[in-house]
């Protein structure tokens, strides 16, 4: 089970840089399309909560996935 919970600890760091980048990438993009800074800060907020999900998710169950192979 070491080996889950190491990929628990990179899929969080991983998945912290991607959710930080993908909120300020996201924000930076609508704040061209809408005139109060509101719906931006949302919508990059909601991209940033998936962003870090996926990252999460993906490695968590690719280090389950190795912890079962090796017994």
């Amino acid at each position: 089970m070491q080996v889950f919970k190491t990929f628990l600890i990179l899929g969080s760091v991983f998945g912290a840089i991607g959710a930080a980048m993908a909120y300020v990438i996201m924000y930076h993009e609508y704040l061209d399309h809408y005139p109060d800074k509101k719906q931006p800060r949302k919508i990059a907020l909601e991209a940033a909560i998936i962003t870090f999900l996926i990252f999460f998710g993906l490695s968590a169950g690719f280090g389950y996935f190795l912890a079962r192979l090796q017994g």
